[in-house]
């Protein structure tokens, strides 16, 4: 038989199964059940505490999947899981009586099931519940796979994540770890004053990035809508209405290339913070990141990809150019003429479209020649005005901005800016952008040029990609392995 048919053979076995206890008058799919414990609970009061061969008279009520079961006669062994761990089940004739033992020794691996009895402690150790009551509370009708290719088909893995998280631990774990991420900068900017807040995912213009976004069209106003690529301006219109702090945990869709770094679907995080410019957030975005890889990691140093990240005394700082200059030994300048910086970048492998000014061109070479060399914790700073419409001029040089990019392991983690506040310099800025071959980018949004006529105070702002941040805290080469459901080609 193959593969595929021994599967289907293995389901129509489950399925008469099913049919047996129905007609039998047993419910397979209950509709609840009260447990007294999560394992790990009875772990944490008991493993110590017992030596092998000790009884308790210590009843507990827990529940979870059933993942293994070893028939030998009047007594059996079974392991069960659920959401804080696993635990093994002692089962005896004696106990449950004929008829209910041999029910239980009939259930299928992936069943879930309630259970009852004492705590106690094997001869060899391993701290067990004697069972003396158990219900079956869901039927499972597709086996789990004995061999999960899962483990090295990287696409089934993440297409059924539901298997993925059954049958590796360390995947589940993964995520509890992205859980305690999120968890803990929602209260590090809690406890700094910073409110929460929700900002529409359906925009009339799509703003705050340079992305393609996703379009849909609402039929009661018929009108267009596009999925947001960023929050930013609408983040810029609390900070004009007073709300001096704010930050929103938020999902951002890019309709463009899918690769290990980039999901059209994402997390990030914004912060703003008034009276603040980017010199302020970069000293917190190097106190929260250094607090959250001692919190989620245990250690200030973290290792990735072979590499020892060190988020206490790792830190770096250059300008671009400076960055250019140490990394790929070439002394660029805005007097050098445009032709010139485009040969440096064609003789280099970059490559330089007929649109690009020089900033444009030092950016590219930036990127191309020397992102990828920045392992350690670096803050990229004062980058070229042409590439970014919605930051300051720096007061030295107005070729640049009052920006910067965290990078890390080669990848950009984080980008802030000291906020350009002036509504007439950010009109024309919005004119210089728009592209006459990108039908979405004609539409200057209006509503939030009017919102800074009413007066925005000096502000940074800040964006920290989750995902990618996540990664380096778990050592995940992918995006796909840290996001739950990541977006997929359809199933042939």
């Amino acid at each position: 038989m193959t593969e595929n048919e021994d599967l289907n053979e293995l389901m129509r076995q489950r399925q008469r199964k099913l049919q047996e206890l129905i007609s039998s008058g047993v419910n397979p799919y209950k509709g609840g059940f009260e447990r007294t414990n999560y394992l790990s609970e009875i772990i944490s009061a008991y493993n110590e505490r017992l030596q092998p061969g000790e009884n308790t008279k210590d009843m507990v009520t827990v529940a979870g999947r059933l993942m293994a079961l070893r028939k030998h006669g009047k007594a059996s062994f079974a392991v069960i899981n659920d959401v804080s761990g696993k635990m093994q089940l002692y089962l005896s004739v004696d106990k449950l009586k004929e008829e209910r033992y041999r029910f239980f020794l009939n259930l299928d691996i992936g069943d879930w099931v309630g259970v009852s009895g004492p705590v106690f402690k094997t001869h060899r150790g391993e701290l067990s519940i004697a069972v003396n009551d158990f219900e079956l509370l869901s039927k499972s009708l597709r086996p789990l796979p004995e061999k999960w290719h899962g483990l090295k088909d990287v696409e089934t893995r993440h297409r059924r994540r539901y298997v993925d998280l059954i049958m590796n631990p360390e995947v589940k774990d993964l995520f509890l770890k992205r859980n305690r991420a999120i968890k803990f900068i929602r209260n590090f900017l809690n406890e700094k004053s910073f409110l929460e807040v929700e900002t529409p995912m359906l925009q009339s213009i799509p703003g705050g990035a340079t992305a393609k976004p996703f379009i849909t069209h609402h039929n009661a106003l018929d009108a267009d809508l596009y999925l947001r690529i960023a929050p930013e301006l609408y983040l810029k219109r609390l900070i004009v209405g007073g709300l001096e702090k704010v930050y929103e945990l938020n999902r951002n869709f890019r309709n463009e290339g899918m690769s290990a770094k980039h999901n059209p679907e994402f997390t990030m995080l914004e912060i703003y913070q008034a009276y603040a410019d980017y010199k302020d957030m970069m000293k917190l975005t190097k106190d929260l990141i250094s607090s959250l890889a001692v919190e989620v990691c245990g250690s200030s140093t973290v290792e990735y990809e072979g590499k020892k990240l060190d988020f206490s005394n790792g830190w770096q700082e250059y300008t671009m150019l400076e960055a250019i200059e140490e990394f790929a030994g070439l002394k660029l300048s805005f007097e050098m003429e445009k032709d010139e910086l485009k040969n440096v970048a064609e003789c280099h492998g970059v490559k330089v479209e007929s649109n690009f000014g020089k900033g444009k061109i030092i950016a590219e070479i930036f990127e191309k020649l020397v992102e990828g060399k920045l392992a350690q914790p670096t803050f990229i700073k004062d980058y070229p005005t042409e590439i970014t419409p919605l930051a300051k001029r720096h007061p030295n040089n107005p070729n640049l901005t009052e920006r910067f990019e965290l990078i890390i392991a080669g990848r950009e983690i984080a980008n802030a800016f000291s906020e350009l506040i002036n509504p007439l310099e950010q009109r024309k800025r919005f004119e210089e952008h728009l592209d006459e071959d990108d039908v979405e980018s004609q539409r200057i949004d209006e509503d939030f040029l009017r919102a800074l006529e009413y007066g925005m105070p000096p502000t940074g702002g800040l964006g920290i990609g989750i995902d990618r941040l996540v990664m380096l805290l778990t050592n995940s080469h992918s995006i796909q392995e840290v996001i739950l459901f990541p977006q997929m080609r359809p199933e042939q």
